[in-house]
């Protein structure tokens, strides 16, 4: 959509027009958008992806218009040619379990730890940035999209490898989102429960 916008020459009222539709898009699912160009926090140093691997729960996040349900899990799992294999599901409403499967893989082998994720064939790489991690107990992933460079969208997962993360573990996470520009207001704690009763019906 980035590239398709950059190629439109538009005059200043239909830029205006074409920023209240993209800001009244996102209000409306109730996303997390700034004026400017996505910030550039420092990422995980010396990223090791092979112990990245494996299920991360979620535990907090900034609202996403694609997560609908509760119980948000995601399974990673490295491949041969070095891309990630990806599975994101979560539990509805009505009691289903939704599911997507996707590809993610290194943008730049000097920053293993900015990757670009995609689920659909032929649409763009979204950003994923591990921002902090242990790898054995709490994540911290932050994805940014500009548009125009008018305004940006951006998301932050604070994951864990159990469904429940220590407060003190959270609120360092907190203070590493406030340091790189995101409201941490905006973040909203994921519901957990009674995933693991459902997973043994």
């Amino acid at each position: 959509m980035e590239k398709f916008l950059t190629n439109i020459k538009c005059s200043t009222s239909d830029t205006k027009v074409l920023l209240v539709l993209l800001l009244t898009a996102a209000a409306a699912n109730a996303q997390s958008f700034h004026a400017g160009g996505c910030p550039k926090p420092p990422v995980q140093e010396d990223f090791n992806i092979s112990k990245y691997m494996g299920t991360w729960y979620e535990i907090e996040k900034l609202p996403a218009w694609f997560e609908r349900g509760r119980c948000n899990q995601a399974t990673y799992e490295l491949q041969e040619d070095e891309t990630v294999s990806v599975l994101n599901a979560e539990i509805l409403p009505n009691g289903k379990i939704n599911s997507i499967k996707g590809v993610a893989k290194v943008r730049n082998l000097t920053q293993p730890a900015i990757l670009g994720v995609s689920f659909f064939k032929g649409a763009p790489d979204a950003p994923y940035w591990v921002l902090a991690t242990d790898y054995q107990s709490y994540a911290l992933v932050y994805s940014c999209t500009h548009y125009l460079r008018l305004f940006h969208v951006d998301y932050a997962w604070i994951l864990a490898r159990t469904r429940a993360l220590p407060e003190a573990v959270v609120c360092q996470l907190h203070d590493k989102l406030k340091s790189a520009g995101v409201e941490i207001k905006r973040l909203k704690a994921s519901n957990q429960t009674s995933c693991d009763e459902h997973e043994r019906k």
